[in-house]
């Protein structure tokens, strides 16, 4: 089943509602490298982690109609720190570090990990974490063991294929099917997975949609 048809998000009221959202003014909050540096206020947050060079700032401008709100780079690990925007004082959105590559030392990538899991495991206006994952390589350790990780605190997340226009449209297809059954019984997932291409504006819509609602809670 699409994500259109199990969302209804064929709906044209349902992707306007996603779209008008979104359009709304996004800026840039702060940069945390702390735990005690994260945003206080009560907003309704979703977050976006993924593999290093997934495409997880792309996917936010893409969002946002912004396309230098969250920097973007071709060099893996260039996101150190857990970026928040604020869409329209509706929705708070975090960027957070890549996962499973970084050019750094050791002692970094451990700070990072700690930060990242530590805001994952006890964020309580936390509505949703997207779990970005590369069309082109699919499923990873690195990414099982974060969803495992997201099932055992039952922070509810999303997976979103990324970089679609890459790959084969057969490809793509048995790629999503395969994923959906190894994550059918985790008890934290969300039931659709979204699939995205940020440069060719693939699922962005639909994408907007399905997020839309959290803003309501």
């Amino acid at each position: 089943m699409s994500l259109a048809t199990e969302l209804n998000l064929e709906d044209p009221a349902v992707l306007e509602h996603g779209r008008v959202l979104f359009e709304q003014p996004c800026r840039f909050v702060i940069g945390c490298v702390k735990l005690d540096q994260v945003p206080t206020d009560s907003t309704p947050e979703i977050a976006f982690a993924g593999r290093s060079n997934v495409g997880k700032s792309s996917i936010l401008n893409a969002l946002v109609r912004q396309n230098t709100l969250a920097r973007t780079s071709n060099t893996p690990g260039r996101t150190r720190e857990i970026n928040f925007f604020n869409l329209g004082e509706q929705l708070m959105l975090a960027d957070l570090p890549g996962y499973g590559y970084a050019r750094v030392s050791k002692a970094q990538v451990q700070q990072w990990t700690g930060l990242v899991d530590s805001y994952l495991k006890g964020r309580a206006n936390l509505r949703r974490v997207c779990v970005l994952i590369d069309s082109r390589h699919g499923l990873k350790e690195s990414d099982r063991g974060v969803m495992a990780m997201l099932d055992q605190v039952a922070q509810p997340y999303q997976v979103v294929l990324t970089k679609a226009d890459k790959v084969k449209a057969d490809y793509l297809g048995k790629l999503e099917s395969s994923i959906k059954a190894e994550i059918s019984k985790n008890p934290a997932s969300f039931p659709v997975i979204a699939i995205t291409s940020s440069r060719k504006g693939i699922g962005i819509d639909e994408l907007r949609a399905s997020l839309a609602p959290l803003a309501d809670k």
